[in-house]
């Protein structure tokens, strides 16, 4: 695995269209370069989810790895709105829904999004110069 062990990383499905595409506009609005990632179906991903004792046959959900500490679902998505550049980042505010609200929508949202947003083949390429940013 390349990237500091420290290194928040989002652990996303790599063959989802939705997930892809949630990748690529987190690439494109983030503050910084802080953020790592690593498609679930990877070597780097499989061994992240073995290391936080996170079972892959019941994951539906991205999952960031923060300061040690594992956020999956809702919790995940608004803590990675934290890397966003404004206005995407008030978007943290939905914190004022309650935790169940949030997440029996994003449940909803997960399991429809092959249906709703098509699956890939293979997990997405990044560009050369983005390669820093996946782990393998």
């Amino acid at each position: 695995m390349n990237g500091k062990t420290e290194d928040p990383v989002l652990l996303f499905d790599g063959v989802c269209n939705l997930c892809d595409g949630s990748v690529k506009f987190i690439l494109r609005n983030e503050k910084n370069s802080d953020l790592k990632f690593a498609a679930i179906q990877s070597e780097a991903g499989q061994k992240l989810l073995s290391q936080k004792s996170i079972d892959p046959e019941q994951i539906d959900s991205v999952i960031l790895i923060k300061g040690g500490k594992v956020y999956t679902e809702s919790d995940a998505v608004l803590n990675v709105t934290k890397f966003l550049r404004f206005p995407y980042s008030l978007c943290n505010i939905l914190r004022i829904v309650p935790k169940p609200v949030r997440n029996f929508f994003y449940k909803k949202v997960a399991s429809n999004r092959y249906r709703w947003f098509g699956k890939r083949d293979s997990c997405m390429m990044p560009t050369p110069n983005l390669k820093n940013r996946f782990l393998k």
